[in-house]
């Protein structure tokens, strides 16, 4: 009787492949180990230091907080003095905390080009509505104020008195012969918003072109009403106030 050649099934085939393919697969780990262990014998603390920087890494990535949101509004990009007309070259974006963004606090460079300061400004300083010529200067007066322009009737004057100080207007219908005309205060420890000594020029908030000897203070609404066209009526002049007293 004739051999029979034995060949093996499909079915059984598949299962050799199989088995195969898995001893080859775990002899191939078993060259990866035989040749990893002699590297990390030979370095060993390298080995170390790199496990324990991915720990580090793994750390301190857990730890830090995540990024806290950020605003964005308009600084000085330079040191800027009052009067400056402002152009975009003189701003700079910076991002702040959020908490820090006031409602007065300019975030488009299309507010402010243009615009005239109304007091100087350190590089990195963040620029207010109440920095510029304009009814920003008004912030914080109290409801009813007017921002009202006056021409002093000695320009040079104009030099002794900055933003924020108290004065009380004086008009007087002296014309250097009647030496007798009576004084008459118009108004009375109203804080200066601007003045012409700053340097500056009246931009489109003033709306004229000459400045010699004009100052802004903010009045009242009684006191607008005396204050307004005061200057026909005589000179103008200004006397330096203290604040008042706090009540006792």
């Amino acid at each position: 009787m004739p051999a029979t050649l034995f060949r093996p099934s499909r079915r059984t085939a598949a299962p050799a492949r199989a088995v195969r393919h898995q001893l080859g697969t775990s002899d191939a780990r078993r060259r990866g180990r035989r040749r990893l262990m002699p590297w990390l014998s030979r370095n060993r603390r390298l080995a170390i230091a790199l496990l324990l920087c991915i720990a580090a890494g793994i750390t301190v990535h857990q730890l830090t907080p995540p990024p806290a949101d950020t605003a964005t509004t308009l600084a000085a990009a330079r040191d800027l003095p009052a009067g400056t007309a402002l152009a975009a070259a003189d701003l700079a974006p910076v991002k702040i905390p959020p908490q820090l963004v006031n409602a007065g606090s300019v975030t488009d460079p299309r507010e402010a080009t243009g615009k005239q300061l109304a007091a100087p400004l350190r590089k990195g300083q963040l620029l207010t509505d109440s920095q510029l010529l304009g009814p920003g200067l008004l912030a914080g007066a109290p409801p009813g104020s007017a921002a009202v322009p006056l021409r002093m009737a000695d320009p040079s004057s104009i030099q002794l008195v900055s933003p924020g100080q108290l004065v009380n207007v004086v008009l007087t219908g002296a014309n250097g012969y009647d030496q007798n005309s009576p004084s008459q205060v118009l108004a009375s420890s109203v804080p200066v918003l601007w003045t012409s000594g700053q340097g500056g020029k009246t931009g489109q908030w003033l709306g004229t072109g000459e400045t010699d000897g004009l100052i802004v203070v903010a009045a009242a609404p009684e006191q607008a009403a005396r204050l307004a066209g005061a200057s026909t009526q005589g000179k103008l002049f200004f006397v330096l106030v203290g604040p008042p007293s706090p009540a006792g």
